[in-house]
């Protein structure tokens, strides 16, 4: 068969990346200078394919690139990395111009993944915070709790803390920090638009970050603390005396107050109580006192979609077994992780398939070095590959 009409003439692995985008951000950081060996490009399209392939060990990484060495001139290099270089690379070069290279794609592709609304909400800028921690040997990162008694290292973890964009389901900031670190203190990092909304859980309640938010006209929807302390100043919604009531059961204004230096600083918000279908009531708390108390239900309800993303992460990328014992390590494996699940959205969007995210990611694991048309091959495999063995189909 004649191989032009069979292939596109390049893997999957290489119609996914920007060279121009990889050059940039080398340029930036100065990433090149000291790796000539092992330039960005080649450094991060290694990584990648670990990624991609689902690889927990160097070893498995250059040995499956080593399998692949035929195809790697489409790639931007003729031969697999030692796997001392590759290692030496994620110990030496900066994890920051991963960063960047993740922050310049998500521009990029930003009116691609972002959908216009969300169903039920009238507002158009709705940020969520979580936070999710990944288990370590105490020696890379410390964690929380006492040492073991039994002798053994004590489990350690980084901690990621991420602001998701509720419309385009990708994160748009993230930092990384030890797990003893406090959820709160991501708080301090963020800076954000006037007319925001976010939400988080409640431990992340900060009364004095609440305040600064109310001056600038940022919004928030959160959980209140069972043990929190709050002064009632009025009633606007009271259906606790209904029999079988679902949905909002009360709306109040209240104020709390936290201590600024001796002086006690005292914050007007809502407190909304709410009962759900399956009868648990929630407690929320905002700064808004401008949308109906149904849809600050509603707005605390989206924040699950973070959990979902940790959760497709962690399931369909490698993140139990890291590539480098060092910090600088594990936060370029994590960085390229959400490289890899950002870029996976885009095709998703952009094919506009019906496969689940799980049986993207299988497909492309599975033909990551084929010469296919990615775009079609997504979105309709079994299509795509009679087109490309059948000529009557290929040429309609």
């Amino acid at each position: 068969m004649d191989k032009d009409r069979k292939f596109t003439g390049q893997p999957i692995l290489s119609q996914i990346l920007s060279t121009k985008l990889i050059q940039a951000a080398a340029h930036k950081h100065h990433s090149n200078r000291y790796y000539k060996k092992l330039p960005l490009r080649v450094h991060l399209v290694s990584l990648l394919y670990g990624v991609f392939s689902y690889c927990n060990g160097l070893r498995e990484l250059c040995e499956g690139l080593l399998a692949c060495e035929g195809k790697l001139s489409h790639l931007g290099f003729d031969k697999s990395p030692a796997r001392s270089t590759l290692s030496d690379a994620n110990s030496s070069r900066s994890y920051l111009v991963f960063a960047t290279i993740y922050q310049q794609l998500l521009e990029k592709y930003h009116g691609i993944i972002s959908d216009s609304r969300l169903k039920g909400l009238s507002i158009s800028n709705l940020k969520i915070i979580d936070s999710s921690t990944i288990s370590l040997f105490g020696d890379i990162l410390r964690g929380v709790g006492r040492p073991r008694l039994d002798g053994a290292r004590r489990k350690g973890g980084i901690k990621v803390h991420a602001l998701m964009d509720a419309f385009s389901g990708v994160t748009e900031f993230v930092r990384m920090t030890p797990a003893k670190v406090h959820d709160r203190q991501f708080l301090l990092k963020l800076k954000l638009p006037k007319e925001s909304f976010i939400v988080f859980d409640k431990a992340y309640n900060d009364y004095r970050q609440f305040h600064s938010w109310s001056n600038q006209q940022v919004w928030f929807v959160c959980r209140m603390k069972e043990n929190a302390v709050y002064h009632v100043c009025k009633v606007l919604t009271d259906n606790t005396r209904k029999k079988k009531c679902n949905g909002v059961l009360k709306d109040q204004l209240i104020t709390v107050g936290y201590k600024q230096e001796k002086e006690v600083i005292r914050l007007r918000m809502r407190r909304v109580t709410y009962k759900a279908e399956d009868g648990r009531i929630y407690v929320f708390i905002t700064n808004n006192l401008k949308i109906s108390a149904s849809q600050v239900a509603r707005i605390y309800k989206y924040r699950w979609m973070i959990e979902l993303l940790f959760k497709q992460i962690k399931q369909n990328f490698p993140l139990r077994y890291f590539w480098g014992d060092s910090q600088n390590a594990i936060k370029t494996q994590i960085y390229c992780v959400l490289i890899a699940q950002l870029l996976m959205v885009v095709l998703r969007r952009k094919s506009a398939t019906k496969k689940s995210f799980a049986n993207m990611i299988t497909v492309i694991r599975l033909h990551l070095m084929s010469y296919v048309e990615l775009l079609s091959f997504i979105k309709d495999t079994y299509l795509a590959w009679r087109r490309v063995n059948n000529p009557v189909l290929s040429s309609a």
